[in-house]
């Protein structure tokens, strides 16, 4: 599977709020704030994980259906992938 630019720019963009995070701690901020932005930082990560899996499930079924194989397989993997993730 190709990792698309706007797959590693939603990492580059997490990787950014972590920063952020970091720095409110160097700043001495409250616990609401730095919580409030690592949650925001967890969530846009699970999107991230979402989005890839359901990519990677989407080019292997097409493969898959070209090739006239079963896609169960495929369909499965990702599940697992997702609830893992979870």
């Amino acid at each position: 599977m190709e990792y698309t630019p706007e797959m590693k720019n939603r990492l580059k963009r997490i990787e950014g709020q972590v920063r952020g995070v970091l720095r409110l701690m160097e700043e001495g901020q409250d616990c609401k704030s730095v919580i409030t932005q690592m949650s925001a930082a967890k969530s846009a990560m699970d999107k991230a994980m979402a989005y890839i899996v359901a990519k990677n499930m989407q080019h292997r079924l097409l493969e898959q259906v070209e090739k006239g194989e079963e896609t169960e397989e495929a369909v499965e993997q990702a599940i697992q992938l997702l609830v893992k993730s979870r």
